[in-house]
């Protein structure tokens, strides 16, 4: 999402060059990266770099998700059958390959049938055009819904979901988490580091560095979470990053979550993450501090 309003072509192409060396081959966009409206420039950015060649396409799982507005006409936005065909031959065209791994559905679409999305969704894996689908910012019963019209299609239905999940926010465990486990979904959360509260903020802050006025307006929020948090974090030895990154990659059902480096610096600081083992004293601590939930309907029945 960085790529075009933050970090320049030329560093997007270092960043996911040394992804690859590192490993790191699961890329994640959505045609409406770059925010100038229809003109997907994140996704022509990727494309630019599939172009260079030497297997870059070939070794990458590319994720890309429609719903957001690409123009002033009604079917260019959302999950209608023709937005749908539409906004997958463009992402194509910009990312310049014949296939997208994961087609995602951005949001949820109250105005079009699951119906409608899956022989859409079902052309398109019939064309090659796609491989899987997955979803982003569904409700558990958003997927159970979407699981079981699929089923009704004998179709193989969402392979993943793309959820806002954090150690501050945890409301994704009460159904979205059980529904992904249920039907066998992959969870890769966004803002994994809550916009950069889990990020060491205080410590920045400290060193001069200023927060946007949300993120101030959360940090006055959270200030005594943060401060136990990272000071949690001291006793660790680690970087408040990637505890929160290790965190997440503890949790059931999480496949990954999914960073969003502006540079090589950061993008290799968070290597660090996949080292780090949290027992179950450091995870006692770190729910203490932000408390989760139980499973519905547990958490607030019997």
């Amino acid at each position: 999402m960085n790529f075009g309003p933050q970090t320049t072509e030329e560093d997007s192409f270092a960043i996911m060059d040394r992804a690859h060396e590192l490993g790191i081959n699961f890329f994640d966009t959505a045609n409406v990266y770059g925010w100038k409206k229809g003109e997907g420039i994140t996704e022509n950015i990727i494309g630019r770099w599939f172009a260079k060649g030497g297997g870059r396409r070939e070794r990458t799982v590319i994720a890309t998700k429609l719903f957001g507005s690409m123009g002033d006409w009604p079917n260019e936005e959302k999950l209608s059958a023709l937005n749908i065909r539409r906004a997958a031959e463009a992402s194509l065209r910009r990312m310049q390959t014949d296939y997208i791994d994961v087609y995602q559905a951005h949001h949820v679409d109250r105005d079009t049938p699951f119906e409608e999305f899956w022989e859409a969704m079902d052309i398109l894996k019939q064309q090659g055009k796609i491989l899987y689908v997955g979803s982003s910012n569904f409700a558990g019963w958003h997927i159970a819904k979407a699981q079981e019209s699929a089923r009704r299609r004998s179709t193989l239905g969402l392979v993943s979901e793309q959820s806002h999940y954090n150690l501050l926010v945890r409301a994704p465990e009460l159904e979205v988490i059980p529904a992904c486990e249920d039907y066998g979904l992959g969870l890769i959360p966004w803002s994994p580091l809550a916009g950069g509260l889990l990020g060491g903020i205080l410590r920045k802050i400290d060193k001069g560095r200023s927060a946007t006025d949300q993120i101030a307006a959360q940090l006055d929020k959270h200030r005594d979470k943060i401060e136990r948090y990272e000071a949690f974090c001291d006793e660790l030895g680690e970087d408040p990053a990637n505890v929160g990154l290790a965190w997440l990659l503890h949790q059931r059902a999480v496949t990954a979550p999914i960073i969003g480096p502006r540079t090589i610096e950061q993008l290799d600081g968070t290597i660090r993450a996949l080292e780090i083992e949290l027992d179950d004293k450091a995870l006692a601590r770190l729910d203490e501090i932000f408390p989760g939930y139980k499973t519905a309907p547990e958490e607030y029945a019997w």
